[in-house]
């Protein structure tokens, strides 16, 4: 198979192609996990926050104290909102990956079928050849032992 050394070469890169895409795609995976727990921990700490504040009760506050509350809610929500578009975009590159990683090994798969398709067609031909020599060496002994049986009816 000295003829499918570029073949050989060619699955060996795609093997490796095909590696970079899943280990690219599990640091998508793990970045859409970590961006998820930020996440929980925005709304479990908006959901505490918003609790603390109920339980003190509104009356006897002061408008100053609640106008800064309200902005600080305000922008704890903002947070969870640009946190949501993050989680969105990582979502966008994962998906991106799974494309790329699925390509990879579609690319493998084929190189492999070719692969194999050579190798086949490479063991066809030497059973042919092997069949071919049998069949010689046949027509050869028949034609010797006919020349001796010719030889001895003379």
């Amino acid at each position: 198979m000295a003829d499918s050394s570029g073949l050989l070469l060619a699955i060996s890169l795609a093997e490796r192609k095909r590696d970079a895409c899943s280990r690219q795609l599990m640091q998508c995976q793990q970045s859409v996990q970590s961006a998820d727990m930020q996440m929980e921990q925005l709304r479990s700490y908006a959901g505490e926050t918003d609790g603390r504040w109920m339980s003190r009760g509104a009356s006897g506050l002061s408008v100053e104290l609640m106008k800064h509350h309200y902005q600080f809610s305000g922008r704890l929500q903002q947070a969870m909102d640009m946190q949501h578009g993050v989680i969105a975009n990582l979502q966008r590159q994962v998906d991106a990956a799974k494309q790329q990683l699925l390509a990879a090994e579609s690319r493998l798969s084929g190189l492999n079928a070719v692969l194999k398709n050579r190798r086949l067609e490479a063991e066809h031909r030497a059973r042919k050849r092997e069949q071919a020599a049998m069949d010689e060496m046949a027509a050869q002994l028949f034609a010797r032992t006919r020349a001796q049986q010719t030889h001895r009816d003379a």
